[in-house]
């Protein structure tokens, strides 16, 4: 498979999962198993036209926007935050629907002239996914560079949302894993890939303390875990679990994003997330053609996700 088609998509697979997501937010996994998601759906939990991505795919654009220079600014990435809190920047259709508490709060710690790589909250309870749901362009930008450049850069982009440990490692473990997709491993090979460089790069402070939290994803068996066992709320780590275990059971793009909708509660992150290690597996052309032409902004996203490839 070509380089291109894994990183295109990586990027559209995450934003379609995010779409497939949005109108079923907050809702319990019974009431998935009773009414599954199959398709791309409308209204709903925030009465949005079906194709429409949430905040995670307007912050991960931003991401993308801002890696495209030849240098990255965090100052530049904080004013396409704001721009599109404020002013429907890389929103679907104009405003802003949803957003979390912690990246609401950091981008008022921004606005009133925290430095941006200070701005994100890093107490204990600072660890939703507001980061990881958007750090996927980092791993794509940076995938050529040394493994701990890469993941120093993850954990920079990370803490202008959030800055906790956890959360930094989890989006530098969720890298690792889309690195060693994007360079054509199986998803089992590069769910070993990210375990390695994890043991390797986080045994250090402040990361090594937050082993235990993430034990079930290191242990080497997250593919074993039964789908009760899985969590699907906001919490970074529970996003984590989920969507290398969605894509370690499933077999096509659309089986991945759809198991990760239908575990309930967090659906657009989960979705949006898992979507993007799915598509850079299965790539561009195996995402349902159907999912892509429904979205919303397609020729704006198709503009800057090209732009994005040939930088």
């Amino acid at each position: 498979m070509l380089l291109r088609d894994r990183v295109l998509g990586g990027l559209w697979g995450a934003i379609i999962g995010d779409a497939l997501g949005v109108p079923v937010e907050f809702t319990s996994r019974q009431e998935r198993r009773r009414d599954p998601v199959i398709d791309m759906r409308g209204y709903g939990t925030h009465h949005q036209p079906p194709g429409t991505w949430s905040d995670d795919s307007s912050l991960l654009l931003c991401t993308v926007e801002t890696l495209c220079e030849a240098e990255y600014q965090p100052d530049q990435l904080a004013d396409l935050f704001l721009a599109w809190l404020e002013c429907g920047h890389w929103s679907p259709h104009g405003d802003v629907f949803d957003i979390g508490i912690a990246t609401r709060t950091a981008l008022h710690r921004i606005r009133q002239g925290i430095a941006p790589e200070w701005a994100g909250g890093a107490g204990e309870r600072d660890n939703g996914n507001g980061s990881l749901m958007r750090i996927l362009p980092v791993a794509l930008r940076y995938a050529d560079a040394p493994i701990e450049d890469m993941l120093f850069m993850a954990h920079r982009i990370s803490a202008l949302t959030h800055r906790h440990p956890r959360s930094q490692m989890a989006c530098g473990l969720y890298c690792c894993m889309a690195k060693g997709l994007l360079y054509g491993l199986t998803p089992t090979e590069a769910y070993r890939f990210m375990l390695e460089q994890g043991l390797r790069y986080y045994n250090v402070a402040p990361f090594q303390t937050e082993y235990p939290h993430f034990a079930r994803v290191l242990s080497g068996d997250l593919s074993d875990v039964l789908e009760d066992d899985i969590s699907a709320s906001g919490y970074v780590v529970h996003t984590l679990e989920a969507s290398i275990w969605c894509l370690l059971t499933g077999r096509s793009y659309e089986e991945v994003v759809l198991k990760a909708v239908n575990l309930g509660d967090d659906t657009d992150t989960t979705g949006c997330v898992a979507g993007g290690i799915a598509g850079l597996h299965f790539g561009f052309a195996n995402i349902p053609s159907p999912w892509i032409e429904m979205l919303a902004r397609r020729s704006d996203v198709q503009g800057q996700i090209d732009a994005f490839f040939t930088h």
